[in-house]
């Protein structure tokens, strides 16, 4: 939880990683793409702000609390 920065936004890449990206990026949380979306219609994770028609992100904070209650 050191990498994250106190505020801002992360894209879902940078939540739930891309081993394939040059260079890879480690998971935050380790799910599936389809596992976190789903996790965010039933409430599980949190829902995301929509930055622009085609960007997505979560707030930090968000991300933090959820770390915080596993």
């Amino acid at each position: 939880m050191n990498q994250l920065p106190q505020t801002g936004f992360l894209r879902l890449t940078q939540i739930i990683g891309n081993l394939k990206a040059e260079p890879a990026i480690s998971p935050i949380i380790p799910v599936s793409k389809s596992t976190w979306w789903a996790g965010v219609k039933t409430g599980r994770y949190p829902k995301p702000i929509k930055l622009g028609p085609r960007v997505t992100a979560w707030r930090v904070e968000d991300i933090r609390a959820l770390i915080e209650t596993v």
